[in-house]
């Protein structure tokens, strides 16, 4: 194949793959490029010069990182080293035909991605002293870099080694190239976005007004029978319940107060109530159990009447010993 239908296959791929809407890097990526080297050649080859090799290649992305290539390129400006005949030096022809593995270190993307490749290679050449061509075959690796401008073009600059395993000599080429990517899948997979959480309710405010504390009261009131300061069997409930609610609210104080009727002296009558009082304040701490500290007691006499003292019934009534508490509960 001639070196300019190569290229023209290179440049209308080249073209082709700028039409593609998908061009992208990674697995699956396909990338051609079109290349010049400088061709240093064995000195048995008896060559004046060392020469050029044009060409293009297509290589096949396996992996993100790993791809498979294949190219194809031409000598140029080989000379024999010895004139032949009358013509002068005699230019030599040939081709060289390579398939390589390549590595590429770095992500997909742009930006730079240093590479190593290693693969085969047959050559075919023309001799330089007598007609017909050579066929060699050649191990090849390779190291060089490719800058990617975009997702798609790239530039390469290449030093490849090769050894002739028929004639057991080394040679080399060091070179640069164009090329264009297209077709992978590193850039089709779409990132995943976390859902942004939707923001936390305002706390809900509480407008309301607190509620006012409400006054709670217990009161006593104990009868007594005439001239007696002992308390009658049946107040103890009601002494209790006054006891209870004390220990419900241990904030709470009392006041015992005890009074009389008319009958007797006042100095008697203020004693008798002081008595009563007291008897009243001894179940609530000796019996049950409120701190001697939370109650007082006092004494009247007749001075608090609230009936009658001209009747047995009013008398009655005003024979007693009254005590209240108070609380405030929300």
């Amino acid at each position: 194949m001639k070196l300019k239908n190569t290229l023209g296959v290179v440049i209308g791929s080249l073209v082709s793959a700028t039409s593609i809407s998908a061009l992208a890097q990674g697995q699956g990526a396909v990338e051609v490029e079109a290349f010049g080297k400088h061709y240093f050649t064995d000195s048995s080859r008896d060559v004046q010069r060392d020469g050029e090799l044009y060409g293009a290649g297509a290589s096949y992305f396996l992996t993100d990182d790993v791809s498979l290539g294949l190219s194809y390129g031409e000598y140029h400006d080989l000379t024999s080293q010895d004139p032949v005949g009358a013509g002068g030096h005699k230019d030599i022809k040939g081709s060289l035909t390579s398939l390589d593995a390549t590595y590429h270190f770095g992500q997909p993307g742009v930006g730079l991605r240093p590479y190593v490749s290693a693969g085969a290679a047959h050559q075919s050449i023309g001799q330089a002293a007598r007609g017909g061509r050579d066929h060699s075959t050649f191990a090849n690796v390779g190291t060089g870099v490719k800058y990617y401008f975009t997702e798609n073009f790239f530039a390469k600059a290449s030093v490849d080694g090769m050894y002739n395993i028929d004639a057991d000599e080394a040679e080399w080429m060091a070179g640069v190239g164009v090329g264009l990517n297209f077709g992978g899948g590193a850039q089709q997979q779409v990132a995943q976005v976390e859902p942004t959480p939707a923001p936390a309710p305002a706390p809900m405010v509480d407008n309301e007004p607190e509620p006012e504390p409400e006054l709670v009261r217990v009161e006593l009131d104990v009868k007594f029978d005439f001239d007696k300061a002992r308390v009658r069997e049946e107040s103890y409930n009601d002494i209790k319940n006054l006891a209870d609610f004390m220990q419900q609210y241990p904030q709470t104080n009392t006041t015992v107060e005890g009074h009389t009727d008319s009958v007797g002296t006042d100095q008697y009558n203020q004693r008798l109530s002081e008595r009563r009082a007291q008897a009243v304040r001894e179940v609530l701490v000796n019996q049950y159990g409120v701190e001697s500290q939370r109650v007082d007691s006092v004494g009247y006499g007749e001075a608090r009447p609230v009936a009658d003292n001209s009747t047995e019934e009013g008398r009655q009534i005003n024979r007693r010993v009254e005590a209240e508490v108070e609380a405030q509960v929300r």
